[in-house]
């Protein structure tokens, strides 16, 4: 996986970069990745393959719900690894050879990712309105997504992490979402990830430390 700059993301990146609204902070960034392998990447993503295929040679095959069922295309397995991938480089101190399969949930169009911004995001999109006269966030993240991705041509995929080993969270984390918009055709891959932190936490929290434990551990062993 290779970093791809885009200019018409750098907008958007520094507006959410540490957006201070108060009681709560914002930050958001966005990157797109190209799916050709670079360095360790075929290595790992041969390991990556190694160990779905040991997984569904151990998977009862009648559960048509099953992950295994999904996973039994080389195509659905090739996206799961581009995505594990992608993981990799945006955090390239944590292990996420343990990611299960059921931690990526589609969401089915675009529409589905503007409700969830749209509700987590509606403060944000109030700031931006302020200074930029060009038209909403959304409206801005649309255009530079479908300029870099195709967002016609796009798998959307939501990312939720082992709660226990978690490293997006920051102290003081609020809630945080995390997406891939896959393109097959591009072979390009871009990560969309937000939260919102608490400006109070320090009343709480000593100032150099951290709230949750553990941070060494990352995920379980895998389980498909």
């Amino acid at each position: 996986m290779k970093y791809l700059e885009y200019t018409p993301f750098d907008r958007i990146n520094a507006f959410l970069d540490h957006l201070n609204l108060g009681e709560q902070t914002i930050k958001g960034c966005i990157e797109a990745y190209s799916c050709k392998h670079t360095g360790t990447d075929k290595r790992l993503s041969l390991s990556l393959e190694n160990e779905i295929l040991n997984y569904l040679g151990n998977s009862p095959d009648d559960d048509s719900s099953s992950p295994a069922n999904y996973l039994s295309s080389r195509s659905s397995r090739k996206m799961l690894i581009y995505l594990i991938l992608t993981l990799y480089h945006m955090y390239p101190d944590y292990d996420f050879s343990a990611v299960k399969a059921h931690q990526f949930f589609t969401v089915e169009t675009w529409q589905g990712f503007k409700q969830i911004f749209d509700s987590y995001m509606s403060d944000a999109s109030k700031e931006w309105t302020k200074t930029d006269e060009d038209g909403s966030l959304l409206e801005t993240l649309y255009k530079a997504l479908d300029e870099v991705i195709n967002l016609a041509e796009c798998e959307i995929y939501s990312y939720d992490p082992n709660s226990d080993a978690d490293p997006f969270i920051e102290k003081g984390d609020l809630w945080s979402y995390n997406f891939f918009f896959y393109n097959r055709k591009l072979k390009r891959v871009v990560s969309f990830r937000f939260s919102c932190l608490s400006n109070l936490v320090s009343d709480v929290f000593p100032s150099d430390g951290i709230y949750y434990e553990d941070d060494g551990e990352v995920f379980d062993e895998m389980d498909m």
